[in-house]
């Protein structure tokens, strides 16, 4: 019986991505974050003056619906009794809409709730940055970043490309911004002033001692540049500039990521630029060609997820017994190969011996590639791609050479991990500004060099990210993936790379893990784990089992079980059992940008790592 339901669980998964696979050959399931790119998109276009009303009355409609009864907006079920900065977000968007008043019961309920939490001063700093170039919160006195510091020569301690790339990516239009002190209002504005408790308030930023510290050891190095200081200020603006807009996507948008152009069109609007600008008006058309629609209502995405999407399930698909000849898979890896990168990106200046060759995350990305995409992707290639095939060897040869130099892997660039950046007056920035090494990332990659190529496992790259995975596992045995929630993400990842790469399953790190896998299994047989573990830092039980979590456990437990066993069968009844599951567990993040900030709902996972466990088990042990 358990044998039929696995099987007629593939098909029924198989038939489904069948069905759901775009013309081009990817797979365009949406990147789910929440609300606050559709309350931000609303905010744009009134400060642009862009009446798009279909696309802002639809927008308004996904925030009411995704409202609690309290009047709040959350980042995930779990998280309590709501978010400040998610609510604060939503409510200025509706009011900004036009088509909601002050008193409309909903936005009552959500001044109650903010003003009940702090008001504006507690929301999150990105949120105040916001606000500030909105005109609806005040500008500090000093920029926390000065925007000289992009001038800093590499050897500096704390330099501009200390920073990673997607933190880059955001400082740079904010540094303008501050220097700036812009902020743009319009007649449709609304007045926010109520909603600061403390209006007597002179300094509207968290600034650490530390940071204090900090700052003043930049501002030393800025002093030590040769020029007048206004000389410099306008040759920084202008490097600021330059970095932004060498960095377009073809579709417009900066880098592909919804923030960091949302902040770049208003670091453009400061310079003067003007809102028709052909630079702001293709940057408005690319985030919004990023749209997609989930249960019949808008949702701008972050960015989109073509290329991961289509990866994983190339390769998911194989591992079930689809030939990479099937129109599905071979469409598929079509579409992956045109969009391996051939140019050189920011990774290049922690990288500089290595060629152009990995894959980035989105559609449209062409110039940030990073190291999990680039695996995943050789993953579902790697059945049809002879080894001396130029797109494999580029691929491979990238993926190999991005790996730091304390063993591990980041996600898209080598060794920018300076634990001073975690001062900065920005909450969450270990998440925004380091790409440090990752349990999961780290564990993927050996997982492709052990299972896909003829890397020696004796190789000194193996053998270092083998001892950077023993030297972070935690003292219950769990390993914290970065990229995902979160325990269980990084714990699968790091045991079947380890496994892949040729320890064997009763080698004691991986027994631990074994361990605690198995002491957090629920009674239904499955797993499940809350976001709260990124806000606590540590294991956080979600209290319900989720088909993810579930297929990430038991492919970690299968990967080093020679039989099936009773914990191993009672997971997959409960996987088969639960596929067509429809409830909240279904909706809840199980990736992450920013722990405590910023959650990902990936629709795709639901069908991917389900079907990826329920083949491995069938193939270890039903055949």
């Amino acid at each position: 019986m358990l044998m039929f339901r696995t099987r007629m669980g593939r098909d029924w998964i198989i038939e489904t991505l069948r069905k759901d696979q775009s013309p081009d050959g990817s797979w365009d399931y949406p990147f789910d974050t929440g609300i606050s790119t559709d309350a931000y998109m609303i905010i744009l276009l009134r400060t642009l003056e862009i009446n798009d009303e279909d696309l802002i009355q639809g927008l308004c409609k996904r925030l009411l619906s995704k409202q609690e009864k309290n009047g709040a907006w959350k980042l995930f079920y779990d998280e309590g009794e709501g978010n400040v900065s998610a609510t604060l977000e939503a409510y200025y968007a509706l009011l900004y809409s036009g088509y909601y008043p002050k008193k409309d019961e909903r936005l009552q309920a959500a001044k109650r709730f903010i003003l009940a939490h702090g008001g504006l001063k507690e929301v999150s700093t990105f949120t105040k940055i916001m606000l500030a170039v909105t005109g609806q919160y005040q500008w500090p006195a000093f920029s926390p970043l000065p925007i000289e510091m992009i001038l800093l020569p590499p050897i500096f301690p704390i330099n501009f490309y200390s920073f990673s790339v997607f933190g880059r990516a955001n400082i740079t239009p904010i540094m303008i911004l501050a220097a700036k002190k812009f902020s743009l209002k319009t007649a449709k504005s609304p007045d926010l002033s109520e909603l600061s408790i403390n209006r007597d308030e002179d300094e509207p930023w968290n600034w650490s001692n530390e940071w204090d510290s900090i700052i003043s050891l930049i501002e030393d190095g800025i002093k030590s540049l040769i020029g007048l200081p206004d000389e410099l200020h306008r040759i920084a603006i202008d490097r600021a500039k330059k970095y932004m807009l060498e960095r377009i996507e073809p579709d417009g948008t900066f880098y592909s990521y919804y923030s960091c152009t949302f902040l770049m069109i208003f670091a453009l609007l400061s310079l003067g630029y003007k809102k028709n600008d052909p630079v702001i008006t293709n940057a408005v058309a690319g985030i919004k060609s990023m749209k997609c629609e989930i249960n019949g209502l808008p949702h701008i995405q972050y960015t989109t997820a073509n290329v991961w999407n289509t990866a994983l399930i190339g390769y998911t698909l194989q591992s079930a017994g689809i030939s990479q000849a099937d129109p599905m898979v071979a469409n598929a890896n079509r579409y992956l190969l045109s969009r391996q990168h051939d140019k050189f990106g920011d990774w290049v200046i922690h990288n500089p011996y290595s060629l152009p060759g990995g894959w980035g995350f989105s559609n449209i990305n062409t110039i940030l590639p990073d190291v999990d995409d680039t695996t995943a992707a050789l993953r579902s290639l790697a059945r049809i791609v002879p080894p001396a095939n130029t797109a494999w060897e580029r691929g491979v040869s990238w993926a190999l050479s991005m790996q730091n130099d304390d063993g591990g892997w980041p996600a898209f660039e080598k060794n920018t991990d300076s634990k001073l950046l975690e001062y900065l007056p920005l909450e969450k920035a270990e998440f925004l500004l380091m790409d440090p090494s990752c349990a999961d990332l780290t564990g993927r990659t050996l997982e492709f060099f052990g299972n896909f190529t003829n890397i020696p496992r004796h190789h000194t790259a193996m053998k270092n990210g083998i001892k950077w995975l023993r030297k972070e596992q935690r003292s219950d045995g769990s390993w914290y993936g970065r990229w995902g929630i979160c325990y269980i993400y990084g714990t699968w990842a790091a045991i079947t790379g380890l496994i892949a790469i040729g320890l064997d399953g009763r080698d004691p790190a991986v027994q631990r893990a074994v361990n605690w896998l198995l002491s957090i299994q629920n009674m239904d047989g499955g797993w499940g784990e809350s976001c709260r573990s990124d806000v606590l830092n540590k294991y956080i039980a979600l209290g319900t089992s989720t088909l993810v979590h579930t297929a990430w456990a038991l492919d970690a437990l299968i990967a080093v079980s020679d039989h099936p066993t009773v914990e191993i069968q009672r997971g997959i009844r409960y996987l088969a059992a639960s596929l067509d599951r429809r409830d909240w567990s279904m909706d809840y993040p199980k990736g992450q940008g920013m722990g405590g900030a910023f959650y990902i709902h990936y629709h795709s996972y639901r069908y991917i790592f389900p079907l990826l466990t329920l083949s491995h088990y069938h193939q270890k042990f039903e055949t």
